[in-house]
């Protein structure tokens, strides 16, 4: 096996909070592993772990929600990267509205995107689910990054490095 470290651990990728429902329940979890993947038609990528609760609900799910914080908003990151949804309910501790297909979105994030599961593609330890926006939120970004305020920074790993995991890595 290669040691990806000196490649790895420059990395500090946008945090993202994804969710998801189907059944009657509701999960939702901290991604690291998420991306635009295509322009043309849009696509977005989120990859979720298999031995967490929220991957389960995916796979039964036909939206996903997902959600960019700030910096700011550790305590909403912190809530669904550090605590199970095999314990506790997270969404009893946040506002949250359903939206398109049922999706559970978190109005207080910065910007958030429902997407429609198009595909499914299984990259180990996690699943990469390919998303087409059916509908987006949020706040507008500063047209000059300058002028955003010092809270508007997005959530990045450096600034969640201190959430322990709800759910062991395996």
């Amino acid at each position: 096996m290669v040691d990806t470290d000196p490649f790895i651990d420059r990395l500090n990728p946008d945090m993202c909070v994804v969710t998801a429902a189907a059944g009657g329940e509701r999960a939702g979890c901290l991604v690291g592993f998420a991306s635009q993947c295509s322009m043309r038609p849009v696509r977005f990528v989120v990859w979720l772990s298999k031995v967490n609760r929220t991957y389960e609900v995916a796979r039964q799910a036909q939206f996903l929600a997902v959600h960019l914080l700030t910096s700011r908003q550790l305590r909403l990151a912190a809530l669904f990267g550090g605590e199970t949804g095999d314990e506790v309910d997270k969404f009893a501790h946040t506002r949250w509205t359903e939206e398109h297909g049922g999706a559970v979105v978190l109005p207080d994030a910065c910007a958030w995107l429902v997407g429609r599961i198009e595909q499914r593609v299984d990259g180990g330890d996690h699943v990469g689910f390919v998303l087409a926006p059916v509908q987006v939120g949020g706040q507008e970004p500063h047209a000059d990054a300058s002028e955003a305020p010092d809270d508007a920074a997005l959530l990045r790993l450096a600034d969640a490095v201190t959430i322990e995991p709800g759910h062991p890595v395996d």
